[in-house]
């Protein structure tokens, strides 16, 4: 620094910032961040995921919303599917601050006088949910349940009596009051970005919200020595290609033992088809859901002209059209990093299985 407290540019990132990801897509933002970003439209988007991640721990979840929603959100049924089973419910709000007390008073009035009237039982947990979080001084109210129900007796008659419905008053008197009084205040509580981060990381929408790349993949299982009632028309049409090389009709698997170069090749294309299953397994638990079909149509459309074109024979439909699919660019794909050459040959099998491909049209039954 000089006599005037200037000092020399010195720019210096964090030690190990500098790579290929880096440069393509910046420092990247902490989910927890990321939350807190978020668009009304995404916050909708992330809640229906959140609530989706708590199917597990629950008999049925459901989601209610609109006007006239009665203090329910994110409702989780514990026993059954009725309120008197015992029930959760998770209050999602969208504001752009950490919610004050004064964000959510009428919430309050609402779970209990709702349950005061018999519209459903009063609920075992009610946890308020928000992308920037619970502030310090709500948390401190749900922290302490005494407290929390004199604020709220407080603020009753401004903020919630005349609020609960356009069409009445809910004054805190009578019968009202002496519920209100044998209420349970510490059934309130709230739940954390970290917590909202990680139920949605249990679900297929995660790796797609928040990328980091998709979970390790399983090794695939190899076919099993019988083949299955599922693989009966693919390899039909293995079998009918085989014949249509040597001019024979090909009746079962048994050919094969006379023929050790189909034999072989027939070995290949099932373990291919169990690739390919073992991907759509995986597709279930890690992507939304069709995003194995999507990856299923751009395989289709890589090689159905391929397919379609003229051959001696077709064992000779099959080989260039499952040579095509290991040529295939699956670039667009969220399965792109965990599929494998044997994955895109295995799903022109299951192609053919749908009835899309077809190696020998006319002997096909």
């Amino acid at each position: 620094m000089d006599e005037h407290g200037f000092k020399e540019l010195n720019p210096s990132p964090q030690k190990g910032l500098y790579s290929s990801e880096h440069v393509v897509s910046g420092i990247p933002m902490p989910k927890t961040k990321r939350v807190e970003s978020f668009s009304p439209d995404e916050w909708e988007e992330f809640t229906e995921e959140y609530a989706y991640s708590l199917i597990d721990s629950y008999q049925k979840v459901l989601r209610f919303g609109g006007a006239g929603d009665k203090g329910l959100d994110v409702v989780g049924f514990i026993n059954g599917s009725a309120f008197s089973d015992g029930w959760d419910n998770y209050q999602c709000k969208f504001y752009d601050h950490a919610l004050y007390p004064g964000d959510v008073w009428l919430e309050f009035g609402k779970i209990i006088y709702f349950s005061f009237v018999d519209e459903y039982t009063a609920p075992r947990k009610y946890y308020f949910v928000a992308p920037k979080g619970v502030g310090t001084t709500l948390s401190n109210l749900l922290a302490k349940p005494d407290e929390l129900k004199k604020q709220i007796r407080e603020q009753w008659d401004e903020k919630i009596s005349t609020n609960i419905s356009t069409t009445f008053d809910a004054p805190l008197s009578g019968e009202l009051l002496s519920y209100f009084n044998s209420f349970d205040f510490s059934i309130f509580d709230s739940s954390s970005l970290a917590e909202l981060i990680i139920g949605d990381s249990k679900t297929t929408f995660h790796a797609v919200r928040f990328g980091g790349g998709l979970a390790m993949r399983p090794e695939s299982d190899p076919p099993p020595e019988n083949t299955t009632y599922n693989e009966s028309i693919y390899i039909k049409q293995l079998l009918n290609a085989y014949g249509d090389c040597e001019g024979e009709v090909v009746q079962g698997l048994e050919w094969l033992e006379d023929h050790d170069r189909y034999k072989k090749n027939f070995q290949r294309q099932r373990e291919r088809f169990y690739h390919a299953e073992s991907l759509r397994n995986f597709s279930r638990d890690n992507v939304p859901l069709g995003t194995f079909e999507k990856l299923q149509e751009d395989v289709y459309q890589g090689v159905v002209d391929v397919c379609e074109s003229d051959y001696k024979h077709g064992f000779e439909r099959m080989t260039e059209t499952v040579k095509q699919a290991a040529q295939l660019s699956i670039d667009s794909s969220p399965l792109k990093s965990v599929t494998s050459i044997a994955d895109k040959q295995g799903i022109c099998h299951q192609l053919v299985n749908n009835n899309n491909l077809k190696w020998v049209e006319n002997k096909d039954e």
